[in-house]
């Protein structure tokens, strides 16, 4: 049977805002996500629609009439915490993490200052700059880094690098995208992501990929990526990084929903890259992924996280 609601509750829920597009670089995977959210609202018959956020987010948030809104934006400018306050601004409720939540998760050099203050397993990092020293930070890192722009999402921006040389050139290349660039120590081994519904950690995937890394193109474009799920984890390991994962979401201070990125080492451990405050959303992205494998349809996850502003 397909899922459904019942008219009181789309009573309750009122008139739905999906934002989506921005001006960030993710704006073509916004615009998906923010696509597949809405028809999934419509669909169920709930009032929903559309706002593609431009340069004038203000004004076109202060002149719709909504109740409550679904932010499907990524990277900046809708996942950073301006969006939220702004809707903060209007009175608005809205899907996900909070102003402060958003901003620090949003940062990927500052979400790892937290982390190991509060001793949760993130892989070393160096901000770099353009007069550092390329040679001990290579070496700090034990030869092997990523390079990433701290403030962008998708893998836009990132290179892995073997040698000082391809440090200093992938600085350059990342500092196009943000003005604050790490390179973090490399972990070799598999990927992993969790995703975060309320209080629960869902079923963990394991990225697989022919590339390099799990870059862009490994993500949106290629057809050779594998999602295992289950993950391959004995029980007890993928209880250990689900764990994790919620402890560092919390941390961070996010609520409603969200992803958190790992590595595991060579001897099991795990170290967790970065969280996503607001995931991709299309129908084939990792959260609806791990929401089927936990039970739920793409309709009913959509409904979860918009219940979570009431």
């Amino acid at each position: 049977m397909s899922y459904e609601i019942t008219e009181s509750e789309k009573e309750t829920l009122g008139k739905v805002a999906v934002l989506m597009g921005g001006t960030s670089a993710e704006r073509s995977v916004s615009l998906n996500s923010g696509a597949a959210i809405l028809s999934a609202l419509l669909e169920l018959g709930i009032d929903a629609f559309g706002i593609d956020i431009g340069e004038n987010a203000a004004v076109q948030l202060s002149q719709a009439k909504f109740d409550r809104a679904f932010i499907a934006l990524h990277g900046r400018g809708g996942e950073d915490g301006t969006m939220q306050g702004l809707l903060e601004l209007l009175n608005k409720p809205y899907t996900g993490s909070g102003v402060m939540a958003s901003a620090l998760g949003m940062d990927k050099w500052r979400t790892k200052l937290v982390w190991d203050a509060c001793e949760v397993a993130t892989p070393k990092a160096f901000v770099l700059e353009n007069n550092s020293d390329w040679d001990s930070i290579m070496q700090a890192l034990g030869g092997l880094a990523m390079v990433k722009p701290a403030r962008e999402g998708s893998s836009i921006g990132m290179r892995k690098v073997h040698s000082s040389e391809g440090l200093a050139d992938s600085y350059a290349f990342a500092s196009q995208h943000d003005d604050l660039v790490i390179a973090e120590q490399y972990i070799e081994g598999p990927e992993f992501t969790v995703t975060i519904l309320g209080d629960e950690a869902l079923p963990a995937i394991q990225l697989v990929t022919t590339h390099d890394f799990y870059d862009f193109d490994a993500k949106y474009k290629a057809n050779d990526t594998q999602y295992l799920l289950p993950s391959g984890l004995p029980d007890y390991a993928e209880g250990e990084l689900q764990k994790m994962a919620l402890k560092a979401f919390k941390i961070v201070g996010c609520q409603g929903w969200g992803r958190v990125d790992a590595m595991q080492d060579n001897e099991g451990a795990f170290w967790l890259l970065e969280v996503n405050t607001t995931p991709g959303m299309t129908d084939h992205s990792l959260v609806p992924m791990a929401a089927k494998a936990g039970g739920l349809s793409f309709p009913a996850l959509v409904v979860k996280i918009l219940q979570q502003t009431l």
